[in-house]
């Protein structure tokens, strides 16, 4: 499924409220489910809890949710947004991730 596609079908689920409203909720939806993700790996990485790949794919989703309703609600093309933040870590490590490249970054 493209970036753009997704995007259009979760619209459907944003409430009929005031924009800034919206933004809020999915803006605070968004911090709860990547906490939610942080949470399961921290489980794993410092809990001795097993790996629940598909818990953490079911999570990831749902911070695509509200990262796509907070493009949505602000006319942005998600798309658009994937593609400058390539473009951005290819000018930042154009080989790669390098550690000397991170430290002395300055884009």
């Amino acid at each position: 499924m493209k970036l753009n596609d997704y995007q259009k079908l979760s619209q459907r689920t944003i409430p009929q409220s005031n924009k800034f409203d919206n933004l809020s909720n999915y803006a605070l939806g968004l911090c709860g489910e990547s906490g939610e993700v942080a949470d399961e790996l921290k489980k794993v990485i410092y809990h001795g809890h097993s790996l629940d790949v598909e818990r953490v794919e079911k999570e990831l989703g749902d911070v695509l949710h509200y990262l796509s309703g907070i493009a949505t609600l602000l006319d942005i093309d998600l798309e658009r947004v994937a593609q400058s933040n390539i473009d951005k870590l290819k000018k930042r490590y154009p080989n790669g991730f390098k550690k000397s490249d991170s430290i002395n970054r300055i884009i």
